[in-house]
């Protein structure tokens, strides 16, 4: 008899694992019928997404805050690592994803991206004033982001001697700012706050390395969500609400133009 029961213990969890992986994301009527979107984001990339004291705020929070209102719906905030955000998009942990993620091919290939949120760009950041282009950063030690968009731009660049990713921007950040590295590869937005919060850090801007598109996404070939979440974007960005916030977090209207 146990030898059966653990037969049928094992057939029980390959049934139950089988069918986790069949598991469909939430269509739009099944989040409207709950009453809420479940969103993403890492909590750890200011001025976009980060904590004060307990409190998840930036940019991109309070957007899609606001785009989630304008659906009729309450939100229910999900934080961690930059990285496991796709994948847990992947497995039905949440509805959609908003932590500035540029578009690319490969990330829509497993994903479906919403219409862009903002138009930002990798910009070249050094204590050197000498560090400001592509070119500068041959024979260079650079820090960057890993999973991000900038981390696979700088490993373009010929002639770099190494690239050192963290698992933070603010870890990649620091690492420049205490002279364990070059350069440093990060969104224009996020390099223009930490110079003007931090004047004594000795950072100084250079060129852009790449521009790119940001948007949210949705599990891939969720089309009913991503429309819903597309037209609320286009509400709140002809209202005004999205110039308020994005002046309120980073001085300018960074809506693609």
């Amino acid at each position: 008899m146990p030898y059966l029961k653990t037969i049928l213990a094992l057939s029980l969890a390959l049934l139950a694992g089988a069918t986790a992986s069949m598991a469909q994301a939430r269509s739009l009527e099944e989040i409207k019928a709950s009453g809420k979107m479940i969103v993403a984001t890492e909590g750890g990339y200011p001025p976009f997404n980060y904590f004060q004291g307990s409190k998840l705020t930036g940019f991109e929070v309070e957007l899609a805050e606001a785009i989630v209102k304008k659906m009729g719906l309450a939100i229910e905030w999900k934080s961690l690592s930059f990285d496991a955000l796709l994948a847990g998009l992947k497995q039905d942990r949440w509805d959609m994803v908003i932590a500035s993620f540029g578009i690319t091919d490969e990330r829509a290939k497993a994903v479906t991206f919403n219409s862009p949120e903002y138009c930002s760009g990798g910009v070249i950041v050094s204590r050197d004033p000498a560090i400001r282009t592509a070119a500068s950063l041959a024979g260079k030690t650079v820090a960057v982001q890993t999973g991000t968009t900038y981390l696979e731009n700088v490993k373009k660049v010929p002639g770099i001697k190494e690239v050192k990713n963290f698992p933070q921007d603010t870890d990649a950040r620091s690492a420049l700012v205490n002279g364990r590295v070059d350069a440093w590869v990060s969104d224009r937005f996020v390099v223009k706050t930490a110079i003007e919060t931090s004047p004594k850090s000795g950072l100084k801007s250079g060129d852009f390395l790449y521009v790119e598109k940001i948007a949210s996404a949705v599990k891939k070939g969720n089309l009913p969500l991503a429309a819903a979440i597309d037209r609320a974007l286009a509400e709140v960005m002809a209202d005004g609400t999205y110039k308020a916030i994005s002046e309120k977090y980073l001085k300018e209207d960074v809506r693609c133009k």
